[in-house]
């Protein structure tokens, strides 16, 4: 189990809450059973009403009976003197009853709990009462007669049995109409993680001809198949599918099914087959029916449950037989109160559901939907399917949203000649699919809001076999080609190829294609993104504000966003701020190239003081100055998180350095801070190469373009000297001349951790590389080193061959435009055969001429292949 519960799981279906990553992800926490009924904190009560959610076939009732037999055993909870354990269906056959009787139910022989007694109620979901907090009458009396539902809510209220504990399991729609209120612990049964579906698959399919890798395979390219097999159920009824799928005949060269309709299909058809692969007679097909008339019924009437009269009034015959196709796809429970039966899974009843309703489509007159009430006349099947959209649509018709994906799949010529055979008569191809996706499209076109109903009609589309507008929003998406084609049909299938699509679960390119009405639509869906691009989008506040919504959400999965080149100022960055206080996601912000400005960092700086999952943010070019850098200086004086901190082109100067380096003194957490083209001068760079001796965290430093000369220098390689993190240091475009080349030089000879160093575009001509040549000779960490533009004439390149001789760690030295020419590039070349670790030399720019950059390359290839030039 894993603490807490998600807001989408409240709403949503329980297969959709799967798709969308939800399931099994409300808390990060996890919580072992021994702990379930410990107190909260070491200051808090034990919990009195704990409820446990899960999607159907999670595994809820499976932890129910552990508990209980690891409590009768004396393994856990021993404090508990009494469980009282009820399946919630029990009491459907009761119109009233008092608290007194149901204790009696759950324990014949006792009508009064003892103290410390553990009340399980067992899948309220299965009660068929729906639970009303607000119109429930109230009673204190244990000897009073209730319905089933209002004693449920006394005891959860506390009005009667005050003294004994409650553990409740739902499904999470059932358990939204608790009020939080009473919940002293919720807590969710978490899915199966990737091996554990590896595992359970290797159990259930005899690997013969790689058929347990071609499952693996399908499963690991389809985002929504692999995530319903976090549910074993659902992963056993998936790996039977598959894997008799493969097993049939010719279907080795075939491609496997990757929509439900399909899947469920071959599952039913596997059902109708006995141990040697011969099919079941024709009364097996009958059954078929009848149960489809169950599944729906049960389905307009929110029942997983049923009773023995529930199956004879729809023709199917108790006690069932053994082996029987009844037997395959319905489960028994027996209690000693009574009797009942569910399919093996909802998914189940849902697809037979939907088979009863394809066939009776065709001959109904009235509305299917009515359950025996008043309707207007509704001929043909399209307005039997139209009719079925709309009570999707309805704001409670979210039980039947995945009965309508299956209903379409049945639409589709591929899963009636899978099910040939399985049905009384012969399906032939609808003739209704091309209205039936016609109808769907206007449905998408007239959308206004880009909701979870929108989205589960493109998977209509896609179950019965219409993949065209999904196909050419993929490839806008892949070619970064969307713009101009966003509309509320094609925002549709975007929005479900975010949810199904493994390639954009990891990256989501927005760039360049969206404005305020888009967010707006899209908000419903960006959420469940993990890394998205919004650059170039021309945003401004507004749109934050949009945003922030969805990172303060407790679904948020977004962990990388980036919305660069925008005009997002203080206003939104305020919002935003705020959002990063309560956000337990996000990792890497990027907001370079906005106005943000000093009063925007302000908000910025408070977040960093309180958020703990930010590790990088990127502020570069946003005029935040000196004034916008003391106060990032100080936040991070607070915060243990931040890894990488970018804040190029902000104008911050010698001051803004000065806050940085007197918090980098305290801050041993940021490891990259990138400082270029911020006008740090010589006092700047003196001010950090004094936090560097101090500092042990940061391993890369970007100076670039900060007008640094000699004397900066000098300073940073005293710090350098007695820095022992330092990894990458970046000093490109300064004035860096010979006598800083001597100062840096000395510091080499002396650090043992930088590994990469750039020095392009400085003044440091034959005599300074001559000096960084000795130090190469020492040097035993320097791993690349950049020297392009540096006015390195034959002289500086003898010397580097030189040190290259006895060097045996850089890997990789840029030469480009300068002026060695073709005797020092056959210098280097020379020296580079007796090396062994240079992989990489660039010499391009040196008046080399074609003839010897022949030479060179002929030298190289036979004396040292391992080297790669570049000339």
């Amino acid at each position: 189990m894993v603490e807490g519960l998600t807001d989408a799981q409240l709403q949503e279906h329980d297969i959709v809450q799967l798709e969308l990553g939800q399931a099994g992800q409300g808390g990060h926490k996890m919580l072992s059973l021994e702990k379930m009924l410990m107190p909260l904190s070491r200051v808090s009560l034990p919990p009195r009403i704990t409820l446990t959610v899960g999607v159907a076939g999670a595994g809820k009732s499976t932890l129910v009976k552990l508990f209980v037999e690891k409590w009768a055993r004396g393994k856990l909870c021993t404090e508990i003197k009494s469980v009282l354990s009820l399946n919630l269906w029990e009491l459907n056959i009761y119109d009233r009853l008092s608290v007194e009787k149901l204790v009696h139910i759950a324990c014949p022989g006792t009508t009064t709990p003892p103290p410390s007694s553990l009340l399980i109620l067992d899948g309220l979901d299965e009660l068929r009462a729906p639970l009303d907090f607000s119109d429930s009458i109230g009673s204190t009396d244990p000897q009073k007669e209730l319905p089933p539902e209002c004693l449920i809510t006394n005891i959860l209220r506390g009005n009667l049995l005050p003294d004994v504990s409650v553990w409740i399991t739902s499904r999470p729609g059932a358990a939204s109409k608790i009020p939080g209120g009473l919940v002293d612990r919720m807590t969710e049964v978490a899915g199966l993680g990737s091996n554990e579906i590896r595992d359970l698959l290797d159990q259930l399919i005899h690997d013969t001809n790689g058929t347990m890798e071609r499952v693996w395979d399908h499963l690991q390219c389809h985002r929504a198949l692999k995530a319903l097999c976090s549910v074993p159920t659902l992963c056993h009824i998936i790996g039977l599918s598959l894997g008799f799928t493969l097993h049939a005949q010719d279907s080795m060269h075939q491609p496997l099914p990757d929509t439900l309709s399909a899947i469920f299909s071959w599952y039913l058809k596997a059902q109708f087959c006995d141990s040697e692969g011969l099919e079941q007679p024709t009364n097996a097909r009958r059954t078929v029916v009848n149960l489809g008339k169950l599944a729906f019924q049960g389905l307009l009437r929110k029942r997983t449950i049923f009773y023995e009269s529930d199956l004879k009034s729809c023709g199917i015959e108790t006690p069932i037989l053994p082996g029987s196709i009844c037997s395959r796809l319905l489960i028994s429970h027996i209690s000693p109160t009574c009797s009942s039966f569910s399919f093996s899974h909802l998914l189940l009843q849902e697809f037979l559901a939907a088979i009863h309703y394809y066939s009776a489509a065709k001959r109904a007159i009235f509305d299917l939907f009515a359950d025996g009430g008043v309707s207007w006349p509704k001929l043909g099947f399209l307005n039997h399917y139209k009719s079925a959209i709309q009570r999707v649509l309805q704001a409670d018709g979210v039980q039947f949203t995945i009965f309508l994906r299956f209903l379409s799949g049945l639409l589709s010529s591929q899963v009636l000649r899978v099910l040939a055979g399985c049905l009384p008569s012969k399906e032939e191809p609808s003739n209704q699919r091309g209205p039936a996706i016609d109808h769907l499209q206007s449905l998408l076109s007239a959308g206004k809001t880009i909701s979870s109903g929108m989205v589960n009609l493109v998977c209509c589309l896609y179950e019965m076999g219409h993949s065209e507008l999904i196909s050419a929003m993929d490839e806008a998406l892949k070619t970064g080609t969307l713009r101009g084609q966003l509309n509320p049909l094609t925002c549709s299938a975007i929005a479900y190829l975010l949810r199904v699509s493994v390639s954009y679960a990891q990256e989501t390119n927005l760039n360049q294609c969206l404005n305020y009405g888009l967010v707006q639509n899209f908000l419903p869906q960006l959420q469940y993104c993990t890394n998205l691009r919004m650059e170039h989008n021309n945003f401004k506040d507004d749109v934050m504000e949009l945003l922030a919504t969805i990172l303060r959400a407790k679904d948020c999965a977004i962990q990388k966003i980036s919305l660069a080149e925008n005009q997002l100022g203080n206003r939104g960055i305020k919002v935003l701020g705020k959002a990063l206080m309560v956000n337990r996601t996000l990792s890497s912000l990027d907001l370079h190239s906005n106005i943000i400005g000093p009063n925007g960092v302000r908000a910025l700086a408070e977040a960093l003081r309180n958020n703990q999952v930010l590790l990088s943010l990127n502020l570069q070019n946003n005029r935040i100055k000196s004034e916008g850098v003391q106060l990032l200086a100080q936040a991070l004086r607070i915060n243990r998180k931040l890894k990488a901190l970018n804040i190029k082109k902000n104008c911050i100067e010698a001051a803004g350095a000065e806050s940085l380096a007197s918090s980098l003194k305290e801050n041993q957490v940021l490891q990259e801070l990138w400082l270029s083209s911020n006008s740090l001068g010589d006092k700047g760079a003196a001010s950090l190469a004094e936090a560097l001796t101090a500092n042990s965290s940061l391993t890369i430093l970007d100076l670039q373009s900060n007008s640094i000369s000699n004397y900066g220098l000098k300073s940073l390689t005293s710090g350098l000297s007695r820095n022992h993190s330092l990894k990458h240091l970046n000093l490109r475009e300064n004035s860096i001349s010979i006598e800083g080349a001597w100062a840096l030089a000395q510091s080499l000879q002396k650090n043992t951790t930088l590994t990469h160093l750039d020095l392009t575009a400085n003044l440091l001509h034959d005599e300074g590389i001559e000096a960084l040549s000795g130090a190469l000779r020492e040097n035993r960490s320097l791993e690349s080193l950049h020297l392009r533009g540096n006015n390195i004439g034959l002289r500086g390149a003898k010397s580097l061959a030189a040190a290259l001789k006895v060097n045996s760690t850089l890997q990789t030295l840029n030469l480009q435009e300068n002026s060695i020419g073709l005797d020092g590039a056959i210098c280097l070349a020379n020296a580079v055969a007796g090396n062994s670790s240079l992989v990489c030399l660039s010499l391009q720019g040196n008046h080399i001429g074609q003839s010897g950059a022949k030479v060179i390359s002929d030298t190289l290839k036979n004396d040292a292949p391992h080297c790669k030039v570049n000339i």
